[in-house]
């Protein structure tokens, strides 16, 4: 499929309700289970807190493919659905993998991978409704697959030859942010306005657990609070701020950060694309009828760089790494899908067809995409124009002659 088949299939759920499918035999309704596993022990390193509270840990599908149950959170798929969800995390992990190799080929100038972190980013990006607006970081690589934004698009910023690429309302995605934070207070401005607007659509502010320490987050939290914005923060607790651990950022789990402000936090597991999914969805319905802000901490791990200039092996350890790979997000649904019959080989061997033309589109994208004018760095700096502006560029203008001049 292309972008726009992703974009299509988003408009089927736009209305934000799901269908009720017949299940393959011995489907998921006559297996799913209720019980401790819904609140599975985070990875070791979790503060003590969070490990006493279980039932904030919100899990459908364990590491082993296993469904659950959670008695706040349930969600009913339909087999096409479940499968649309595998492929989105397949082809948003292709299209990080085909970035971060290009920046490596002197392609890019820097990339952002989201690699480990497909589940939270796709089970809350098909949570969301047509009309609801997305602030993202610069990593949110498969939440914009799931607006439809065209990933070639996503690269050109990367490569510096534009400003973002997209226009944020024809996808309601805002362009990435690279200011740690400042999206937070954005999005809680949107939301106001979309509250004195009288619509009932909602926002959904993205950020990292670095993040989180910023004051721009906390401003963000008490706007929404008081304002009763419907706004949905959606931490991605990814356990590191580029080599600084979550136990030194905070005290608590970041979900309980929430209280302090007046409004709830839940700790979903961040691996798991179906609790992302329930618990997002919830999320967006509270704040649609105005029941105010709420914090998702989705608990993952960022499985590479925090960009290709960081190496991570000089802060953690193999260990860490390979318990989080048995955690996959990817691995986890295709175990789902193989036991319930809800795919077979063809289906993944359509997908992994899929995954190798998407792979050549970005390649070749990037390749041709066409430089900037020299001279437009100096455009749109003011309004009116600015006469130091205007020497600068004539001063730039003349060093770019020197060189034909030499030749």
């Amino acid at each position: 499929m292309t972008v726009d088949s992703t974009a299509a299939r988003k408009a089927t759920r736009s209305s934000g309700k799901r269908t009720t499918a017949k299940k393959a035999p011995g489907g998921t309704a006559a297996k799913a289970k209720t019980g401790a596993k819904a609140g599975t022990k985070p990875a070791a390193g979790t503060p003590a807190s969070a490990e006493q509270d279980p039932d904030r840990f919100v899990q459908l599908l364990t590491p082993e493919g296993e469904r659950v149950e959670h008695p706040e959170y349930a969600i009913d798929l339909s087999a096409e659905e479940l499968r649309g969800l595998y492929r989105d995390m397949v082809l948003t992990r292709k299209f990080d993998a085909e970035a971060t190799t290009l920046q490596r080929q002197g392609e890019l100038g820097l990339w952002p991978s989201l690699l480990g972190q497909e589940a939270a980013q796709i089970g809350s990006g098909r949570a969301l409704r047509d009309d609801d607006y997305v602030f993202p970081t610069y990593r949110e690589h498969g939440v914009a697959w799931c607006r439809g934004v065209d990933p070639t698009n996503l690269l050109g910023m990367f490569r510096g030859v534009n400003h973002g690429g997209w226009d944020p309302n024809s996808n309601n995605f805002h362009l990435y942010t690279i200011v740690i934070g400042s999206q937070t207070l954005h999005a809680t401005g949107y939301a106001m306005g979309v509250q004195k607007d009288g619509a009932d659509s909602a926002v959904i502010a993205y950020f990292g657990d670095g993040a989180s320490s910023q004051g721009d987050v906390a401003e963000s939290f008490t706007f929404a609070a008081v304002y009763n914005a419907p706004v949905v923060f959606f931490c991605q607790n990814n356990q590191w701020a580029i080599s600084e651990p979550t136990e030194k950022q905070t005290r608590v789990p970041l979900f309980q950060r929430a209280r302090g402000y007046g409004f709830p936090g839940v700790r979903v597991d961040g691996n798991d694309v179906l609790a992302v999914l329930a618990v997002t969805k919830a999320a967006l319905d509270r704040a649609r009828t105005g029941q105010g802000p709420m914090l998702v901490e989705a608990y993952t791990y960022r499985m590479g760089a925090h960009t290709t200039s960081d190496d991570p092996t000089r802060y953690r350890g193999n260990d860490e790494l390979a318990a989080w790979e048995a955690k996959d997000p990817i691995l986890r649904l295709r175990r789902y899908l193989e036991a319930e019959g809800i795919a077979d080989e063809a289906f993944f061997a359509s997908v992994e067809k899929e995954d190798e033309a998407l792979g050549k589109r970005v390649r070749d994208a990037v390749r041709t995409m066409p430089n900037p004018d020299d001279m437009a760095m100096f455009e749109h700096v003011y309004a009116d124009g600015h006469a130091l502006v205007d020497e600068e560029r004539a001063q730039f203008a003349a060093y770019q002659a020197s060189f034909a001049e030499e030749n």
